[in-house]
């Protein structure tokens, strides 16, 4: 009887243990993406500054999107 019970808290240890690395790898493995997250986004390049071109399409978006924000609240150009 003794016996037994040794066999079943010894298994549980174990079966605990087995839990426990595994978690481990887990953990590790998701703090490692997340490293490999943040040293991709250093190396990304700074944004330049904007061309002319960008520029000039930018500010004709921007007149749309005025043009569009009047219409809808009824404003006659």
């Amino acid at each position: 009887m003794a016996y037994d019970q040794v066999l079943i808290a010894t298994a549980a240890l174990l079966g605990l243990v087995v839990i426990a690395a595994a978690a481990l790898k887990g953990w590790q493995g998701w703090l490692e993406l997340k490293a490999r997250e943040l040293d991709q986004a250093r190396e990304r390049p700074e944004p330049r500054p904007a061309t002319g071109a960008a520029r000039i399409e930018l500010a004709d978006l921007r007149e749309r999107v005025r043009k569009l924000e009047a219409i809808a609240a009824g404003v006659d150009l």
